[in-house]
């Protein structure tokens, strides 16, 4: 971590570097938000846990800015844990393996957590600063964002003083953010249906690796390869002619991250292996030419396996198969409001099958309401249809975008004085706290910014060296220019 410590700006990076070091996947947060507390209590400052493990941490305003308004700076503790299959890696006890690669900060194998490490460390660079002039400052560091939001769902009216919020989430410098997707998860739940497998067959499973995955909102627009759809895609046109009986469909890990690998274990007569074969590589090819340009790494492996002691019935299966087939995913349609930003999106997340039932977890982001409830409805009528249950849990709104924002306006003019060029204000297609804030703090005025970050909420994360520099130069900039209270 040494060589990302002494990286410009040397108090960021120092934090990100022990942030690294801490695991904190979503729901393990713990012991980062413990090492942070104590570090706050012995610099004197105002630390305070709340009932859901948010963290806020005051400090006052450096002398002769006593009087400007209260900014709180917003960030969350936790980190999506992803990796390639064959990294070895417990994101519950093993630190991040993070190295320099010429202006880019990358992670061995795994997530680097830029998201939203970063910013976490900005806020506690600032808040460990004896020289940066700031006015009343507020620190809020959520839990749970990337699973969830439970953080930001338990935020509660009265915690904070700040009437301004800046968000450190955002994730391409030069762009400042006014507004955000809401969303919803939507689980389906199909009963599995078992018989003992055929006799004569053999055993297989079909894996499919390599492709690059991705912010199930950020890189939607992308055309990225499902895995679990592509798979999908092979045993509906394959499963009848080879009579395949399908053991197990898993895929995805995350809801929120584009599938990079999905597996299915099945069974087929033995006389129909080289068909098989036959099929799995005229496959790989048809992707590779499809897709040549977005998964140039993309795999298809096939493995003998033992021959399970149970396959899904034949009408289960077919059920199944077509439910995925059909089931659609990816941009559901572009903003008409705010040129290039995704509208309305769907990704099949994960697909988990136990011994009652097969499972499949998407998540829906849209920036407006009806285009959120369009979906679900959708949905709702591929449930009846398939005979499957589907359950729509843990909706959180949108940021409503404010062009007449104040401090969105301070950011805009502080970065043009800074770099001699007009910001672009965009919405991003992500679920950013903010909404959720609206709710206990309506008349807070929010903006987001964050450095160049590629690649989130997948192996390949990595963040530009330089634009974090220009992020805490603007940050710095505009805490200054905060302007008096009343």
């Amino acid at each position: 971590m040494s060589a990302l410590a002494s990286l410009y700006p040397q108090p960021l990076w120092q934090w990100f570097a022990q942030i690294c070091a801490i695991p904190h996947p979503s729901k393990h947060e713990q012991a980062l938000s413990q090492h942070i507390q104590t570090w706050a209590r012995d610099k004197g400052l105002s630390v305070l846990e709340d009932k859901v493990g948010n963290l806020i941490i005051k400090k006052p305003a450096t002398a002769g800015l006593e009087n400007r308004k209260t900014v709180v700076i917003q960030a969350h503790l936790d980190m999506v844990p992803q990796k390639n299959a064959d990294k070895q890696h417990d994101f519950t006890t093993d630190p991040i393996d993070a190295y320099v690669d010429g202006d880019w900060v990358k992670a061995k194998g795994t997530t680097l957590g830029a998201d939203n490490g970063i910013g976490m460390a900005s806020a506690l660079a600032i808040l460990g600063s004896d020289d940066i002039k700031h006015g009343p400052l507020e620190v809020l560091l959520t839990v749970d964002e990337e699973a969830g939001m439970t953080g930001a769902f338990g935020v509660e009216p009265g915690m904070l003083d700040a009437e301004i919020l800046i968000n450190t989430d955002s994730e391409q410098e030069g762009e400042i953010y006014m507004g955000c997707a809401g969303g919803v998860d939507a689980e389906f739940t199909l009963p599995a249906q078992w018989q003992a497998p055929a006799n004569g067959v053999t055993a297989f499973t079909l894996s499919l690796t390599g492709l690059k995955g991705g912010h199930s909102g950020v890189n939607i627009h992308l055309g990225r390869g499902n895995a679990n759809k592509l798979l999908a895609r092979f045993l509906a046109d394959n499963a009848t002619v080879l009579d395949l009986a399908i053991a197990g469909f898993n895929g995805g890990s995350l809801r929120n991250a584009i599938p990079r690998e999905a597996s299915v274990t099945l069974t087929l007569p033995a006389a129909k292996l080289a068909q098989l074969q036959q099929a799995v590589a005229e496959y790989q090819a048809l992707l590779q030419f499809e897709l040549a340009a977005v998964e140039p790494a993309l795999k298809l492996s096939l493995n003998e396996t033992t021959i399970p002691a149970q396959v899904l019935s034949a009408k289960a299966q077919s059920t199944l198969i077509n439910l995925l087939n059909v089931c659609q995913n990816g941009v559901m349609r572009m903003s008409d409001e705010v040129a290039g930003v995704t509208e309305t999106s769907l990704n099949m997340g994960v697909i988990t099958t136990t011994d009652h039932s097969v499972q499949v977890l998407c998540l829906i982001r849209s920036l407006i309401d009806s285009g959120r409830e369009q979906v679900e409805s959708m949905l709702s009528s591929l449930a009846q249809l398939a005979g499957a249950e589907v359950k729509f849990s843990g909706a959180y709104p949108g940021w409503k975008p404010n062009p007449d924002s104040p401090v969105m306006a301070i950011v805009r003019d502080t970065y043009q004085d800074i770099y001699h060029k007009e910001p672009v204000i965009m919405v991003i297609h992500a679920g950013l706290e903010c909404g959720l804030f609206k709710k206990p703090y309506p008349d807070m005025d929010m903006v987001s910014i964050g450095p160049t970050i590629r690649f989130p909420h997948g192996p390949d994360e990595m963040v530009n060296i330089t634009t974090v520099g220009q992020y805490w130069e603007l940050l710095l900039a505009v805490l200054e220019r905060i302007p008096e209270r009343g």
